[in-house]
């Protein structure tokens, strides 16, 4: 089979819908039965696709297209390019890594939607009013014009469960594949800038600038510690992620806080210095109120890094009992800190387990059976 995984994404940087169709796309060509797997990005995405994600992929192709990265040129393409691109290559299946806008009259084969969350109806601030409702238009328009759909978690499937009712019955609609994590052909890389020390000690939290992703919290959290001196003055916070709309307020919160040379902001590392600082962590955060699914956390995981993180369904869901959870309610900036002070002054370490929900083996074989079955009804 011939697979288009459609990525086109707005983010300059790989964020976690770029990783979701990495994954995808890498899994994919594990099987014998896919031939081929086209990628399609902006061609300002091309780059990091190939050289990050794919470089020494040979059943893989990765197509930038050359447009101007606004909202409006993308959803206009999605609209009338990907039906005439579909129709040049001829693809048995096309897989969107996140709602996109199309008509699927256009289209001569099955269409997968992976449904990440339900953000423009959960917690719309994220995008703007305006945005927002946008975003509701094109994901109510995917999850109709789609064949199938992929849920990243059982909590982002009861989401959709609850906003759509309708896919409640079509329950062979919609489906959990998880995201999965593989770092086995990684060798870590250290950073530059943390290798001044002998023996690096920092908290590391991975995530996008989001209001969702709080990671204000964090670095509040972080100063109470450090005020209190319930951690050592020489443990920094490594904070990896891509810009987003809460960048200049978390840049001021430090500057206020006179954390400069304490906290670190990082974004567009590759996967070889990701995977040195889950190695070399004293302790991963993930503060989020709310997740679709969260790939770091289950990074954190694969690393068996010491966990601290909000309690939310989804990371309930995905840690059980990995993790130290702490309570968003009442008090959050000092709940937060008693657990991380908690967590690093314990000398048990994270017991190392493998989730078969997590490997790359049991996602490629979920999408294999999912579209093999699209085709044979198709």
């Amino acid at each position: 089979m011939h697979i288009l995984v459609v990525a086109l994404h707005r983010p300059i940087e790989p964020t976690g819908v770029c990783r979701h169709a990495a994954n995808l796309t890498k899994c994919l060509v594990e099987k014998a039965e896919i031939a081929q797997v086209t990628v399609v990005t902006g061609t300002w995405q091309q780059g990091y696709f190939q050289n990050i994600f794919f470089s020494d992929e040979k059943k893989i192709e990765v197509i930038g297209i050359d447009i101007e990265n606004t909202s409006w040129s993308r959803n206009l393409w999605f609209l009338f390019g990907l039906p005439k691109l579909a129709k040049q290559l001829q693809p048995d299946l096309i897989h969107l890594s996140f709602p996109l806008p199309l008509f699927k009259w256009f289209f001569d084969c099955p269409i997968v939607a992976t449904i990440h969350d339900l953000y423009p109806y959960k917690i719309p601030e994220n995008f703007g009013r305006h945005r927002a409702l946008l975003n509701r238009l094109f994901l109510w328009q995917c999850i109709g014009n789609s064949n199938a759909l992929v849920c990243v978690s059982q909590t982002t499937l009861d989401d959709l469960n609850f906003y759509f009712p309708r896919i409640r019955s079509q329950p062979e609609k919609a489906q959990v594949i998880y995201n999965y994590v593989d770092f086995e052909r990684i060798e870590p890389k250290s950073l530059a800038i943390l290798e001044d020390q002998a023996e690096p000690s920092f908290i590391l939290c991975v995530g996008q600038h989001r209001k969702n992703k709080n990671i204000d919290l964090l670095i509040q959290s972080y100063a109470l510690l450090q005020r209190d001196r319930q951690i050592d003055a020489r443990t920094k916070l490594v904070i990896v992620g891509s810009i987003g709309p809460e960048t200049e307020k978390l840049k001021q919160s430090i500057e206020q806080l006179e954390l400069g040379d304490a906290i670190l902001l990082l974004s567009a590392i590759d996967d070889r210095e990701l995977c040195w600082l889950y190695q070399k962590c004293r302790l991963f955060v993930i503060p989020s109120t709310l997740e679709g699914f969260c790939i770091p956390l289950v990074e954190a995981l694969y690393f068996s890094c010491q966990v601290v993180c909000s309690d939310i369904p989804v990371f309930r869901e995905i840690g059980s009992s990995s993790c130290i959870y702490f309570d968003l309610a009442g008090d959050p900036v000092a709940n937060m800190a008693q657990s991380i002070g908690g967590a690093l002054a314990a000398t048990v370490p994270t017991p190392t387990t493998e989730d078969n929900r997590f490997t790359k083996t049991q996602s490629a074989t979920q999408y294999l059976n999912l579209y093999l079955t699209l085709r044979s009804i198709f």
